[in-house]
């Protein structure tokens, strides 16, 4: 039986706008300037750098119904009396004496290119050549070929029409894995080894070989006891034979040396100074760019307006199409500063309840602080706080960091004290730095001495934390 009844519920919905400004305010700096030539590349009405300000004109006619012809609103409020200057439509929020801060950006051959070029240096015949070619943009960014051959196989097959033997895509995997950066090609870490072991010469370097060809797992087990009995070998001998493989790049597509990939240095969003024991906060220059509205775009408006009336539909659609580019502009430009602005209040916010880390770099210092923090000092929402710190680095004087390093949850110590978790997590990493690597510390052990500082938490969050600061349980950080 069907029954009908009222209810209220209050709901908000975005407009496009906002959305997109949300979008803007996520972007970390390099993105932000990537996104500023999309637009400027779709819209003429918008330009880069600044425009010298002159007189408005008096645009505060409107069109008037005219022997019968249709009335049209030219949208008074975006161009009338009261004209917006040119400099109130510049994101321009530092002084021009102010230094911008510009992170080199270190460019190099991609893996992909640096393989190509080594290929056109061999005489392989047209169908080898084409092989070799497909296999290395089968590669993945760290260098190994993680498809099965025989799927390559059949993509050949059905997609390209190129009927083969996996033997043949075999051969020409073997072409690759002789090329630099050594162990490229490969098909899981052992192979990469190998690889790399292959041309080099002398006992260590075959010992080495020796451990990885046929005893990989208790290298990867660190099971030194067994590798020595097996091998016949000494703990010296063994030592120099895993020093020899320590040497050897796991990840051969991200060799610097080679340029084998593209480099790039992490850009700041943002810069804090300690001046006179005071903390100075700043955005990257390149986070407000000049951008001004289109001076031919707005005379070409001004001339339709002056008109009166439209000569024929052509003219009227151009008039739609300039006035929308200029308020499209102007939006963004508008976008631009409230993205400014919304960064610099949310990071101050930060900066001052982290006040004492940020001036002595000790993450023992650090607070506890979660999104909700932030969002109430600011009185924003906690989406919109979210969005700043998203991938969104500092410049310390200690060293250039993801802001969401700052947040943690918080945790008793047995004092009774609110205290970081990111302040356990630094205790608990020391712990690990200073313990004998001969006989490292488990997680219980490292659990009752963290009790003994004062921090009474069990063994399961000892582990979890180790996990989340990427540190291998006691039995895989064992050395000789």
């Amino acid at each position: 039986m069907l029954k009908q009844s009222l209810s209220q519920r209050l709901q908000q919905k975005l407009s496009p706008q906002q959305i997109q400004l949300m979008k803007l305010i996520q972007l970390p700096t390099q993105a932000l300037e990537e996104r500023i030539q999309e637009e400027m590349e779709v819209n003429p009405a918008l330009e880069e750098g600044v425009e010298a300000v002159e007189p408005s004109d008096d645009l505060s006619n409107e069109w008037e119904d005219d022997g019968g012809k249709e009335e049209y609103d030219p949208m008074e409020d975006y161009l009338s009396d009261d004209d917006i200057p040119d400099y109130k439509l510049q994101a321009n929020n530092y002084a021009s004496d102010d230094e911008s801060y510009e992170a080199p950006v270190v460019v190099g051959k991609d893996m992909s290119d640096l393989l190509k070029e080594q290929l056109s240096m061999r005489s392989l015949g047209p169908q080898k050549e084409a092989l070799c070619k497909y296999l290395i943009g089968t590669l993945e960014n760290d260098g190994y070929l993680r498809r099965e051959l025989l799927d390559i196989v059949d993509d050949l097959a059905f997609s390209l029409g190129i009927f083969i033997e996996i033997q043949e895509l075999e051969e020409a995997l073997y072409i690759i894995q002789g090329m630099e950066p050594s162990g490229v090609g490969a098909r899981d870490l052992r192979e990469c080894l190998l690889i790399q072991l292959k041309e080099r010469e002398g006992a260590n370097s075959m010992r080495a070989r020796t451990i990885v060809k046929d005893h990989f797992d208790a290298l990867a087990k660190r099971h030194y006891s067994k590798m020595m009995s097996q091998l016949d070998v000494t703990e010296e001998e063994l030592k120099s034979a895993l020093d020899e493989i320590a040497r050897l790049n796991p990840k051969p597509g991200h060799t610097a040396e080679t340029g084998s990939y593209i480099t790039q240095t992490v850009i700041p969003d943002y810069v804090i100074q300690v001046v006179d024991d005071q903390l100075e906060l700043r955005l990257n220059g390149r986070n407000a760019p000049e951008l001004n509205v289109s001076r031919e775009y707005k005379d070409m408006l001004q001339h339709y307006k002056k008109a009166k009336q439209f000569g024929s539909e052509q003219e009227k659609d151009a008039f739609n199409f300039v006035k929308q580019k200029l308020d499209s502009a102007k939006w963004f430009i508008d976008a631009i500063k409230q993205r400014q602005q919304t960064l610099i209040l949310t990071m101050s916010a930060i900066m001052r309840f982290q006040e004492e880390y940020f001036l002595t770099g000790d993450e023992r210092k650090l607070k506890p602080m979660i999104l909700k923090d932030i969002a109430d000092e600011v009185s924003m929402d906690i989406s919109t706080v979210s969005r700043v710190a998203s991938n969104k680095y500092v410049q310390t004087p200690f060293g250039t960091f993801l802001i969401k390093k700052f947040f943690s949850e918080s945790m008793l110590n047995s004092e009774g004290e609110e205290v970081s978790t990111r302040e356990i997590k630094k205790i608990l990493e020391d712990s690990i730095v200073e313990e004998n690597p001969r006989e490292p510390l488990t997680d219980d052990a490292l659990a009752k001495l963290l009790k003994d500082k004062g921090y009474p938490i069990a063994r399961r969050t000892v582990a979890k934390y180790r996990e989340q600061l990427g540190i291998p349980v006691a039995r895989l950080r064992k050395t000789l």
